[in-house]
């Protein structure tokens, strides 16, 4: 008998096409040190695929800004390069969602004197549009030794260029040491995939800080700062493919944003927000999982979670250290010893960010980073999926979103059933399905508009707070005891450990004072979704 009924429609995963706008630069910056930089210049792998045999060049170039950095506040960089006889004038705007990506434009100068009206102002926009040379004065200058060379590579045209030499602002001065792929033709993942080739011939380190943002830094003896997630972009036009795309890379630009942060150890925040950027990524891939079982995700997700494992320490310290402590000196008891037990976790402190930049500095670090790039500009998780996951990901996002939500939410509940007589590690497990289903949440809120939202949200956020005491406490109690070190404490740091016991006990009775409420609360909110 013959079927009458249409065809299936076919699976579309390709691309939306690219957004048209202002000239970008993708780039893919790797620090190395001068001698693995030498090792790369001479190696096969750069030969084998090299069009040309290179050049080198002396660029000599000096950024410019108004006495307040006007242009640095908004994003932008200025600089006149003299290579040789010729001088060029670039602007430079960050700020994308791509992690590789910026506005570049680059514009011959005959003289080398700074002139604005040789860009495209309109195009450009504030403030650079209402400024004049004459109100631009020189930050900074870099002298760099690049030698060039041109690669072909997994179908792209790459720009391999290797530079060393200084940042120099005033009488202070940073070194430089570096390879720059710059993407000609093709596409991204080719940089990354040519960085993971290159880390099995020298350690690299993945680089986020452009020269001008190293720059204003020698300049202004600023740190670099600590990145929240940004808004997810995904559309109800988007299918469940581009959804996935758009989370991951949102988790990678938050992990890439707090790099430099972490590296430098700029504060406590930067260490905090790259935690939460690798927990939001174990979140993602844990639902993700349940509706595409991709293996590809799973050596993402054990990396993901060993550096969060070596993150955990140094965030517990510096929660105990700036928090904690202060919070409690707050209200009055000063005097209980607190100094003298925040002195004594300073050295644990050290101890732990010392883990952190021996992780950073492992190439396995550098290779987790480079294949989760990979990994999201080749949507590698489709790889030997069976047709009927494949259908999956053509699916329209806000389906797909309906039905990961639900499941979240669901697991949720039945973590907390029989609320009331839930033990200690059971809340702690509950906590946990929280914190993913709010993460889950925020994912896709995107696809949905008005107040119901915001409401599920809020909701589940106080009752994360609420949770959150007791671990906070007993996170406390387990720092503590490692500053007794198994020894009976010295008198006033034992007073002092007192002193914070008996005042967290007393937030977290108040706290379990509203759990139940707020437990019922959220137990009865209606899901967004739905």
């Amino acid at each position: 008998m013959p079927n009458n009924e249409p065809a299936a429609p076919a699976q579309d995963l390709s691309p939306a096409p690219a957004k048209s706008g202002p000239p970008r630069e993708i780039e893919l910056k790797l620090a190395a040190s001068p001698e693995a930089l030498e090792t790369l210049r001479g190696a096969d792998l750069i030969a084998r695929h090299a069009r040309n045999q290179g050049v080198t060049r002396r660029l000599d170039a000096v950024y410019y800004d108004t006495l307040d950095r006007l242009l640095d506040r908004n994003g932008l960089a200025l600089r006149v390069r003299r290579s040789g006889k010729r001088h060029v004038q670039t602007l430079k705007r960050s700020g994308s969602s791509d992690p590789l990506a910026r506005d570049e434009w680059e514009v011959a100068l005959p003289d080398g004197t700074l002139d604005l009206s040789l860009l495209p102002l309109a195009e450009i926009g504030e403030p650079l549009a209402s400024l004049s040379a004459g109100q631009l004065a020189p930050v900074f200058a870099t002298r760099i030794r690049r030698r060039l060379r041109r690669l072909d590579y997994a179908g792209a045209l790459i720009e391999i260029a290797f530079d060393d030499g200084m940042i120099e602002a005033g009488e202070k001065s940073l070194p430089v040491s570096e390879v720059e792929l710059e993407l000609k033709e093709g596409e991204a993942a080719a940089l990354y995939e040519l960085g993971l080739a290159m880390l099995d011939i020298v350690p690299l380190q993945v680089a986020t800080q452009s020269k001008s943002a190293r720059g204003y830094g020698l300049a202004f003896a600023r740190l670099p700062r600590a990145v929240k997630a940004k808004p997810i972009e995904l559309g109800a036009h988007d299918n469940a493919d581009a959804a996935i795309a758009a989370i991951l890379g949102n988790t990678y630009q938050q992990l890439l944003g707090n790099l430099a942060p972490v590296t430098t150890q700029s504060g406590p925040e930067g260490v905090h927000q790259m935690r939460v950027s690798l927990r939001r990524l174990r979140s993602a891939l844990s639902v993700l999982k349940r509706e595409i079982a991709s293996p590809a995700f799973e050596p993402i997700g054990r990396e993901a979670k060993r550096l969060g494992h070596v993150l955990g320490p140094a965030r517990n310290w510096d929660v105990f250290i700036t928090q904690t402590v202060p919070d409690i000196e707050a209200e009055g008891l000063d005097d209980a010893g607190l100094l003298a037990l925040r002195k004594a976790a300073e050295p644990f402190q050290a101890t732990s960010y010392a883990a952190i930049a021996e992780r950073l500095a492992n190439p396995q670090t550098s290779r987790f980073l480079l294949s989760f790039g990979a990994l999201i500009e080749r949507r590698g998780w489709r790889s030997g999926l069976p047709s009927e996951a494949m259908a999956v990901l053509a699916e329209p996002a806000a389906d797909f979103a309906v039905r990961v939500l639900a499941r979240t939410h669901r697991q949720a509940l039945k973590r907390g059933r029989g609320f009331g007589s839930l033990r200690p590690e059971a809340r702690h497990q509950l906590r946990l399905a929280l914190k993913k289903l709010r993460y889950t949440a925020e994912f896709f809120l995107p696809l949905y508009e008005g107040s119901a939202a915001r409401k599920y949200l809020g909701r589940l956020s106080r009752l994360q707070e609420a949770l959150g005491l007791a671990n906070d406490a007993a996170t406390t109690q387990h720092l503590l005891a490692e500053l007794r070190g198994g020894k009976a404490p010295e008198p006033e740091l034992h007073f002092a450990a007192g002193a914070i016991h008996g005042w967290q006990s007393r937030h977290t009775i108040e706290a379990g004072r509203k759990l139940k409420r707020r437990w019922r609360r959220f137990e009865a909110a209606n899901p967004f979704w739905t």
